[in-house]
């Protein structure tokens, strides 16, 4: 049984042939083993062995009521800090569109008893100053499995403070608003034409504080046109290299009137953070609310992001603030040994 499978890691470690004799020869029954191959033997297979650190981590599901759909995040619970190189090399195995590592701000506290905490994002390939729903996840992870009874839990990021409560089912999170305007459409035309080819647009904006390009379908556009969207993720980059936009968020006015009533539809693509397309994003929605609420004419808002995984986010404009409240599903739990 060892050996079979011991046999499964023969490529990627050379000395692996040699244990595998050794086990063969144990389980056989032919004869001893020097102290050399025992020493060997013990150390492949972790006797003797303790972890310098042990990281809780989770996966949950944000902005969904079902599983393997919304937008995967990984969550790290961490006792301190650790270095910038380990944050993105944890971020970049972990391979999700987020990987959020919060750490208690008062090292008395518990995740359990804390109300403030530090809150850092990273994709697997940088850090981002915002993300939505790798927020919430680390919210349901507080709230829900560390039961944690605060009203209100405040997340300390580069965007800022982030407060988060708990509404019947959802979580809220309270957001920036970024404001977008007119952009010169010749400016970025070769990038348009990667995202959406021929499709007509009825507005073009760009949001300096995301850097983030917004695209808006013609009216005569149906959703059909939004979901069926094949961006080139290599063309996108190479025809903007600058480091203006980070990513591009299209989006098509909804139908409010049939069920369950969304008032826009949207997709973000990002692949200067590593991700060709973003399942649910809700900082993209710190743009796309107050976009939206001006030209509807109202502050309450639900949204849909037309990904293959898809999600739905509740928003509510409130001045220079956003409330975006999401639903969560529990997918795994593990402990990161370092």
């Amino acid at each position: 049984m060892l050996s079979t499978t011991v046999v499964h890691f023969q490529e990627q470690w050379p000395t692996v042939q040699k244990v595998r004799v050794i086990m063969l020869g144990w389980s056989r029954g032919q004869g001893h083993v020097t102290r050399v191959e025992n020493q060997l033997f013990q150390e492949f297979i972790g006797v003797g062995k303790t972890s310098a650190m042990d990281i809780p981590i989770f996966i949950m599901d944000a902005f969904t009521t079902l599983p393997f759909k919304g937008n995967p995040a990984a969550v790290c619970l961490l006792q301190k800090p650790l270095s910038e190189e380990l944050y993105q090399k944890i971020a970049t195995e972990m391979n999700l569109p987020e990987t959020a590592f919060v750490i208690c701000k008062n090292t008395s506290d518990s995740f359990s008893t804390a109300s403030r905490f530090s809150l850092r994002w990273f994709t697997p390939t940088n850090e981002v100053s915002l993300c939505g729903h790798a927020t919430l996840a680390s919210s349901a992870i507080l709230f829900y499995h560390k039961k944690n009874a605060n009203r209100v839990i405040v997340f300390d990021t580069l965007s800022g403070e982030l407060c988060n409560r708990i509404r019947g089912d959802c979580i809220v999170m309270d957001f920036p608003i970024y404001t977008s305007t007119p952009q010169e459409p010749h400016e970025v035309a070769e990038l348009v034409k990667a995202v959406v080819g021929d499709l007509p647009l009825e507005d073009l904006q760009y949001s300096e504080d995301s850097k983030t390009l917004l695209l808006r379908l013609a009216d005569t556009c149906d959703i059909s046109a939004l979901t069926s969207l094949k961006p080139d993720p290599e063309r996108m980059m190479k025809s903007e290299h600058t480091g203006k936009i980070k990513g591009v968020s299209v989006t098509i006015k909804g139908a409010p009137d049939s069920q369950p009533g969304y008032d826009f539809f949207s997709r973000f693509f990002t692949p200067w953070n590593g991700i060709t397309e973003d399942p649910v994003t809700g900082s993209a929605h710190s743009i796309l609310a107050k976009y939206w609420a001006d030209r509807l004419g109202k502050q309450r808002l639900l949204a849909y992001q037309s990904s293959s995984r898809g999600g739905e986010l509740d928003l509510e404009v409130k001045g220079h603030r956003l409330d975006i409240a999401g639903r969560t599903v529990f997918i795994l739990q593990g402990t990161l040994s370092l």
